[in-house]
């Protein structure tokens, strides 16, 4: 057994048997842990000697969280363009199905054209929880995170502005890209996100430009629910998000994380 090191990158994966595992990621090389995600989330690992290129397998969602939480707004320059209020003093919040999740590499399906005209991308950086908390204080936040991973919060925008909850407009089958892997010891307080939509970049933020802090968030949102082990916080979205179409390609690219590509179809 070893004690999991600052900085590990936990994939999980499906093997060419059609059987799912969690591994360590480095280059293209994931060492095969023994351990459930239970495990993993306490900070062990158990290797069972097996190594698989990464090329080889099938990446799966990075976890399969007990909810999704969205913070919306917390950049005020995305505030802005999508008609939010700028500067909240508490976030706009709404949950993700678990059914909206799709892996790296995913196809995002885009709705028939009777439910939505506009599908735009939302390049996000995520957090998984790693214990359990309720009312966290905001100064011991940070110590409930198990990793950073990437989130496209993908959005029919057009249905939030005629919704009055945003519960449709977020969550359509495959509107959750998530991914690749999950990156443990990242302080999440200053990470850059860039998001291409084929090749073009369309937004450019830091974490460290949200308006509200995250160790805030996660207080704040642990006075209104547990938070359980593997659930997922989406942090929000800078400015720049902008309507995707059918062929298009669309990379989440967050620091010392990765990128998350998805296909639009």
């Amino acid at each position: 057994m070893q004690v999991l090191q600052k900085t590990q990158k936990i994939v999980r994966y499906q093997n060419q048997m059609g059987e799912a595992y969690y591994g360590t990621v480095e280059d293209d090389v994931i060492s095969q842990l023994s351990s459930n995600f239970t495990d993993v989330l306490r900070q062990e690992l158990k290797y069972d000697g097996v190594k698989v290129k990464y090329s080889d397998v099938k990446i799966l969602e990075p976890v399969k969280p007990s909810k999704i939480i969205n913070f919306g707004w917390t950049y005020a320059e995305h505030a802005k363009e999508t008609g939010g209020k700028p500067n909240l003093k508490e976030p706009f919040l709404f949950l993700k199905p678990a059914s909206s999740l799709i892996p790296n590499e995913g196809d995002i399906l885009l709705p028939p054209s009777n439910l939505t005209n506009q599908v735009e991308l939302e390049g996000e950086v995520a957090l998984v929880i790693g214990k359990r908390g309720k009312n966290i204080k905001e100064e011991e936040a940070l110590d409930y995170i198990f990793g950073c991973t990437i989130f496209n919060d993908v959005t029919a925008r057009d249905l939030t502005k005629t919704d009055p909850q945003f519960t449709r407009a977020k969550g359509f089958d495959t509107f959750g890209p998530l991914g690749p892997w999950i990156v443990t010891g990242v302080d999440p307080t200053n990470l850059r996100i860039v998001t291409t939509l084929n090749g073009k970049v369309v937004q450019d933020g830091n974490t460290n430009q949200m308006s509200l802090s995250i160790p805030f968030l996660i207080s704040w949102i642990s006075q209104v629910m547990t938070l359980e082990p593997g659930d997922i916080l989406a942090t929000g979205s800078p400015s720049g998000s902008c309507p995707m179409k059918s062929g298009d390609v669309v990379v989440v690219e967050v620091e010392k994380i990765g990128k998350l590509r998805n296909y639009v179809k």
